[in-house]
This record gives structure tokens, sequence and C-alpha cells, in this order.
């Protein structure tokens, strides 16, 4: 409780800052709204990759690539604590086992809510899946909007970031890798 109370004290501090009235109708709930808000937006942390890809993990003959692509997620950086609003694509292939379709985007979940940094996040979520599905390859594509970078600074609007990360055969494999690029490039079912 003293945490929730000490939250809400510090979304009325930074409201005070920026030169609002906190007793002014609309704000008199900010504090506590703001609070479950980030409650849910950084739900990361209390989440296990682990846990999640166990839950759902299948035998399978399947020795050809799965790929989820256009994952849309959204993370804060951890520098300006601005969002960061992208879509994550992720491909692995199987090693006797295959994880329910669903559990990709938990997992990418799992560390966009955190605050974060585009890089690691794409090593976090490649290093899951190596670690706690054991396939034959990950490949993890990231592609993003960072408001800090669009509402502040440099003030670039639309400008994206794009990182990868490769474990097993996509690392090892060009034409595995080129397969999964291909696949990421193609159109997807809807736009």
């Amino acid at each position: 409780m003293n945490n929730e109370i000490n939250f809400e004290n510090a979304v009325k501090n930074i409201l005070e800052y920026v030169g609002e009235d906190i007793n002014r109708e609309g704000l008199l709930d900010t504090p506590k709204r703001v609070r479950k808000a980030y409650e849910f937006m950084f739900s990361g942390y209390q989440l296990n990759p682990k846990e999640i890809i166990q839950k759902a993990l299948f035998t399978s003959t399947n020795d050809e690539m799965v790929v989820v692509k256009d994952i849309e997620f959204y993370s804060f950086c951890e520098h300006h604590m601005l969002p960061i609003i992208g879509k994550a694509h992720v491909a692995y292939i199987p090693n006797g086992k295959v994880v329910g379709l669903s559990k990709i985007p938990r997992v990418v979940d799992v560390f966009a809510r955190r605050l974060q940094i585009q890089e690691q996040m794409t090593e976090q979520i490649c290093e899951a899946l190596n670690e706690h599905l054991k396939p034959k390859g990950v490949a993890v594509m990231i592609d993003a909007r960072h408001m800090c970078m669009e509402m502040r600074g440099v003030e670039k609007i639309c400008s994206t970031t794009v990182t990868s990360s490769l474990r097993g055969l996509f690392k090892s494999d060009k034409k595995t890798k080129d397969e999964f690029l291909s696949i990421v490039a193609s159109s997807s079912f809807r736009k």
C-alpha cells in the first residue's frame, strides 16, 4: 500500500512540476489511473518466459521454419521513459518440440513491458526462446519507432530502428537466414 501511495504522490509532484493544478476536476483521479496504467504497461517484470513457453510445448516431427510476424508491441525506453512502438518478427526451427503460437507474442510482451533499449529487448526475446524451446535456430527482428527520437531531441518523425538477433541455423546457414528475411519482407495476410 505504501508503494501505491508513494507512486501516486510522485505523479502529483510531476503534475505540479509541469504547472498543473492537482485539485482540478479532470486530474483528481489521474495519479491512481497512471499507477494502474503503469502496473499493466510494466507487467513484464512479473512474467517469466520459461513458464510461458513450458505451458505449451508439444512434441512434433516438424523441422521446418515457424514464423510469427508483425507482432505489434509497445515498450518504454529506459533513458527517457517514452514509448517505443513497433513490430517483432520471430522465427524458430523446431527440434522435436513446437510451442503454442500465442506463446511467442506473450514472450515478446514479457520483455516489451519493461524499461528497455531495443537492442537488448531483441536479444532477450531470442535468448529466451533459444534457452527454453531448444530449437535448431531462432531469429528475432524488431522494427520500431522511438518517441524519444520523435517527440524530443532530434525530432525525426517516423524514423524507424531495426534490430535483429540470430541463433543456431539462422546464424550459421545463409540460406536459412535469407528465407527468414524473405518471409519478413513479404506481404502479410492483412495490412
